[in-house]
């Protein structure tokens, strides 16, 4: 059962904040996937902030590209990038227009179509694994680069759809460094987490990793 009362999305207006104030705000909000075969319905436990042109660890620091040009455009939009040649990554853009700002997905709880997510995600060893991590949290929800561009507050019949859910008591979120961030933006605390839940991500320091949101 999906862990929200009702499927309304968020506004726009929650996007249109400084990123290290929607990241937090976005734990135990629902991640509403519709595909050809059902809905996959995700919540939040783990996000990443990425603050564009203040931080040498954005894909924005260094302006806008053919890749990234959907973190210059509208608050609330997802910005999908492939990384390693292998694996894909969602982000959801914040900030004003022009701004860049974004939040890496990092990890969730499948809610509902836990069996869709099963199929994509055949190597977990349990439900707790199906999206422990931003590359398997993007491909246990069927993300690829076809969502980039995605408004995520938009109604009707939409591929992807950020809900209100549930927001996280703020005596359990925890925050630390980033993961795998190395340089000048490693020692930044902004990666937050719902303390102690069994969905959320191991913590790597400073492996070599390419720019993300």
């Amino acid at each position: 059962m999906i862990a929200t009362p009702d499927r309304t999305p968020l506004p726009r207006a929650f996007f249109d904040r400084p990123v290290l104030e929607v990241a937090p705000d976005l734990l135990g909000r629902v991640v509403l996937r519709t595909t050809p075969d059902g809905p996959i319905a995700l919540r939040l436990t783990e996000v990443e902030a990425y603050d564009g042109p203040n931080d040498p660890g954005s894909h924005a620091y260094r302006g806008p590209t053919a890749r990234n040009g959907v973190m210059f455009g509208p608050p609330g939009h997802v910005y999908v990038y492939f990384t390693y040649g292998m694996w894909h990554c969602m982000n959801l853009v914040c900030g004003p227009e022009g701004r860049a700002s974004g939040v890496l997905l990092r990890a969730g709880e499948i809610v509902e179509g836990a069996e869709l997510a099963r199929k994509r995600r055949a190597s977990a060893r349990n439900d707790r694994e199906l999206a422990k991590g931003p590359a398997r949290l993007a491909t246990a929800l069927d993300v690829d680069r076809s969502l980039d561009g995605v408004d995520a507050c938009a109604t009707g019949d939409q591929p992807l759809t950020v809900l209100e859910g549930v927001p996280v008591d703020p005596a359990l979120v925890r925050s630390g460094p980033r993961t795998g961030v190395a340089g000048e933006g490693g020692v930044h605390p902004w990666r937050f987490w719902v303390a102690d839940d069994p969905t959320v991500s191991p913590y790597r320091a400073h492996a070599p990793r390419r720019r993300r949101s």
